[in-house]
């Protein structure tokens, strides 16, 4: 069946209704036994970036695992890609010789039969559409972070993950990093005491897009890649300055990056205070209107978190009644030096441990359980950025009610757990 982009509507109404007996299959039906071990898993790349090409050539050095296909519409970027795919593919002792199949439409990857996951590597303002789509279409999924351009588009995407029954894990890879493992555990079983307070220091909410017009080159289709945000004019900013582009820095399209890096940091801190199925109750920003830093928030048991850089590059600062803990991507460490040397007792509780984040949704898909960052774990640590967003934009104190998913006497707010999508791309959330 082929579809494009603007029959997306009753491709959502075809698809429901074909894969309607897929809702209540158990997941270890589509799991352990839907990917035989020795089977390679195939993979289809949208998106095909910096982030992009590094996923594929991490996959592509799995054994167990092998990109079948790619999907974009800026053809320069694929060319990029393609060289250095090839390049990889061609060296090492996990060569893998396979063609390549190329589309600029999204949904000739997903109706291949020989694609089983997705990885969606696109800018934030596609992640929703395209996982869902992909789980209606029966194919697993590895989202980039933040899960979500929104908070409900997050919620969608877990409810669409539990419906279809497919494994969705979310690219917050610092989870599978020994560094973080570590502290977090440190943190769970009380080797700083009663935790009060942690810092996190990472870059700015995000502002709204005023990059002047360019003329758009006929190597990419940019309607397209506006999709759902609303029509601006195309400029290279938004999609090559630099190897990571600037699309992170405005609302139409990301989240600033406060939540291209907080999809990190604000990660951890969730994991190490045991939140990862709830969140802060309250936010209180600065009052300074141009204040970037300085975002208070608050848990339900009372632990302050602030957007506050501590000098010590991005990373997450605990502060407990027995000491503090500094910890990175580069470095943990703390004070006093001997808490973060301790040994683990055996009674002490073990977080789940990921060496491998690609490899550990695979494994996941194959066992039938969940992966380290879930869909469930990606929603609510990318909810936390998108409700810092909302606290920075509306300069007021705001009450969230993690349960419900909403502010509390707040309708401004609320709304803003949205956004206005632009036909044909809207998400239905």
């Amino acid at each position: 069946m082929k579809i494009n982009y603007n029959s997306r509507r009753q491709f959502i109404k075809s698809a429901a209704l074909s894969l309607g007996a897929f809702s209540i299959v158990p997941i270890n039906v589509l799991g352990k036994r839907h990917i035989p071990p020795s089977d390679k898993f195939n993979i289809g790349v949208i998106g095909t970036g910096a982030q992009g090409m590094g996923l594929s050539i991490g996959f592509n050095k799995l054994s167990e695992t092998q990109v079948v296909a790619a999907c974009d519409i800026d053809k320069v970027k694929y060319k990029r890609f393609l060289l250095e795919f090839e390049k990889s593919s061609n060296s090492g002792k996990n060569n893998k010789k396979n063609h390549l199949f190329f589309t600029d439409n999204y949904f000739d990857l997903l109706n291949r039969k020989d694609v089983d996951g997705v990885v969606v590597s696109t800018p934030d303002h596609w992640h929703a559409a395209m996982s869902i789509d992909a789980m209606r279409l029966g194919k697993h999924v590895y989202c980039e972070k933040p899960l979500s351009h929104t908070i409900k588009e997050g919620r969608a995407m877990v409810n669409a993950s539990k419906k279809y029954n497919r494994i969705l894990q979310t690219g917050s890879m610092q989870r599978s990093s020994s560094n973080f493992l570590i502290g977090c555990q440190l943190v769970r079983n009380g080797y700083l005491g009663k935790i009060s307070q942690a810092l996190v220091n990472v870059g700015n909410p995000a502002s709204v897009c005023e990059l002047p017009f360019e003329e758009t080159p006929d190597s990419i289709d940019w309607d397209k890649w506006l999709g759902s945000a609303q029509l601006r004019p195309y400029n290279k900013g938004l999609i090559s300055t630099s190897f990571f582009p600037r699309w992170r820095w405005y609302k139409e399209f990301g989240g600033g990056i406060l939540a291209d890096w907080g999809a990190h940091m604000f990660d951890i801190v969730q994991w190490g205070l045991g939140m990862d199925d709830s969140g802060p109750v309250r936010f209180v920003p600065p009052q300074e209107p141009n204040a970037v830093k300085g975002l208070k928030m608050y848990y339900r048991n009372d632990v302050e978190v602030i957007h506050q850089d501590f000098c010590r590059g991005y990373g997450v600062r605990f502060i407990g009644s027995e000491g503090t803990m500094d910890v990175s991507r580069g470095f943990i460490d703390s004070k006093p030096e001997n808490i973060v040397k301790s040994e683990f007792k055996n009674e002490d509780l073990k977080l789940y441990q990921s060496k491998n984040h690609l490899l550990d949704w695979v494994t996941s898909i194959k066992n039938g359980t969940e992966p380290i960052c879930h869909a469930e774990i990606g929603h609510r640590s990318a909810s936390v950025c998108h409700l810092s967003n909302i606290a920075y934009e509306l300069r007021e104190e705001l009450h969230w009610d993690p349960i419900n998913e909403s502010f509390i006497d707040n309708e401004k707010a609320n709304l803003m757990r949205s956004k206005i999508y632009r036909d044909p791309y809207s998400v239905y959330v």
